[in-house]
Formats: structure tokens, C-alpha cells, sequence
């Protein structure tokens, strides 16, 4: 059932900063005149200190909230690679990105206000409990109070962060095929991204009005989300999430940060 317009909003989050030296792979300066929430790459998957610096400071500019992009240390294989790192060393890793972006935040003017794990880690931590209980002890390592953790609905990730105290906030992946379970397809299987823009559009309106998407065997998943996610290295980034932001806005859908 369509959901009633009055009062909806949704969090447009995007992965920003995720480049290394020369190499930039994400328009940040353009995707932070749009989006609400920033997932800002930490350094392991992507990302140094001069674009955490450089981003934090466009996006307090901007007003984005500034979240932090976890990942397994993997520069190589940009962190969509499966990693089995033991969860002490893990916790450790993942206190020790959200400080140094931390760092960079605040000396703009802003600080961390969420956290966010990437690629494999946030499809590893859907269900592996021990995986999930690593990132959310090292959240609570860095972060001086309960910082939200963004991840899938349902995900072992959100079960230990709330056994934690933890807010959570339920995203969702408009360019992103979904399985009759609820979990995102694969990458390397057929037709894990949806790339057709008009596609992209209508399942971004399906997840703010209708909580619902339809899976990729053709059924159909309530999803009640808070945010959506426009991948940052997709080409024509910045150009979908503008499409996003407006289409949503005229169907009376109100695009701002999750509180």
C-alpha cells in the first residue's frame, strides 16, 4: 500500500573522497551541492588525508553530514574483496578510520555523524555475525557517544548495533538488484546493477512512498528505509542524483538528513 506523502522524508546519501593521490573517482564537488549525507572513504579501501581534508571542508560548506565509509583494508581491490581479519584487529581498524576522519571534520568546522561500512564489509556484516559485532565495537571505540551505523534492514550489522545502544538507519540501493530475501545481488551475477536511469528513479520512489521494491526474481519486498544511496562511482554520479533529488521533491517527498 502507498504510503501517505505528509511528513515524508528521505536521507540521498553518496560514497565521496573515494581517490587516492592524482587518481579521483568520485565528482565530490557536485555531488555535495546535492545529496544530504556524505559516506566519506576513510583511507582503506580509497581515499588519504588530503581528500578526507578536502571533503569534510565541502561538506560542511554545504551543510552535508559527514559520515564515515569503513571498509577492510583492500586499496588494491577497492575494498570488494572478502577479508577474513580477525574481529580484534578488525574492531581496531575500524576505530582507527572513523578517528582520522574525525580529525579532518572537526577542523572544518563539522564531525562525524554516522558510520557506514563499504563494499565487502557491509555485505559481509549483513550476515556474519562475528563480522558485524567487530565494526560496531570498533564504532563504539571512536565515537564518544552512540553514532548511528548505516546499513541494510534486517542486517546482523543492525542487530549488533542495537544490542550495542546504537541508533541504526535502514538504506537502500535504488541501482542496486535485490534478492527475494531482501540482500543485494551480487556484482558479479547478471543484472546486479540497474543502470538505466528511468529505472533507477522509479525504485527510488517506490522505496520513499511505498517502502517496497520488487526483487530481481519479480517479487515483491517491503523495505521500510530511511536513506537511499547513489553510488559516487557510477558514471553520471552526479547528473542521477540530481534527477533523484528533484523527482523525489516533486512527489512531495521531502529530501533531508536522517536525524
Amino acid at each position: 500500500m502507498t504510503a501517505s506523502l505528509a511528513n515524508l522524508s528521505i536521507d540521498l546519501n553518496a560514497d565521496l573522497g573515494e581517490g587516492f593521490g592524482r587518481w579521483r573517482l568520485t565528482d565530490d564537488e557536485a555531488l555535495l551541492s546535492i545529496v544530504t549525507s556524505a559516506n566519506v572513504a576513510c583511507g582503506f579501501h580509497a581515499g588519504d588525508p588530503s581528500t578526507m581534508r578536502r571533503v569534510c571542508e565541502l561538506a560542511a560548506e554545504h551543510g552535508v553530514r559527514i559520515g564515515a565509509q569503513v571498509s577492510y583494508r583492500d586499496l588494491a581491490g577497492f575494498g570488494r574483496r572478502s577479508m577474513d581479519v580477525p574481529p580484534r584487529e578488525l574492531a581496531d581498524e575500524i576505530a582507527y578510520q572513523i578517528g582520522a576522519l574525525e580529525i579532518f571534520a572537526r577542523a572544518a568546522g563539522a564531525r562525524v555523524h554516522y558510520v557506514k561500512p563499504h563494499g565487502a564489509l557491509y555485505n559481509r556484516s549483513v550476515h556474519d555475525e562475528a563480522q558485524a559485532a567487530a565494526v560496531v565495537k570498533g564504532v563504539t571505540l571512536a565515537a564518544g557517544g552512540p553514532l548511528p551505523v548505516l546499513g541494510l534492514p534486517g542486517s546482523r550489522l543492525h542487530e549488533a548495533a542495537r544490542a550495542a545502544g546504537l541508533p541504526v538507519v535502514a538504506e537502500a540501493f535504488a541501482d542496486r538488484a535485490y534478492t527475494a530475501a531482501g540482500t543485494l545481488v551480487p556484482r558479479g551475477e547478471p543484472g546486479a546493477v540497474v543502470s538505466d536511469p528511468d529505472t533507477v528513479v522509479k525504485r527510488a520512489l517506490g522505496f520513499a512512498r511505498d517502502h517496497a521494491v520488487t526483487s530481481i526474481d519479480g517479487q515483491r519486498i517491503e523495505v521500510d528505509v530511511r536513506s537511499l544511496c547513489v553510488h559516487g562511482d557510477t558514471p553520471g554520479a552526479a547528473d542521477l542524483a540530481r534527477r533523484l533529488r528533484s523527482e523525489l521533491t516533486v512527489a512531495g517527498v521531502r529530501v533531508a538528513a536522517f536525524t
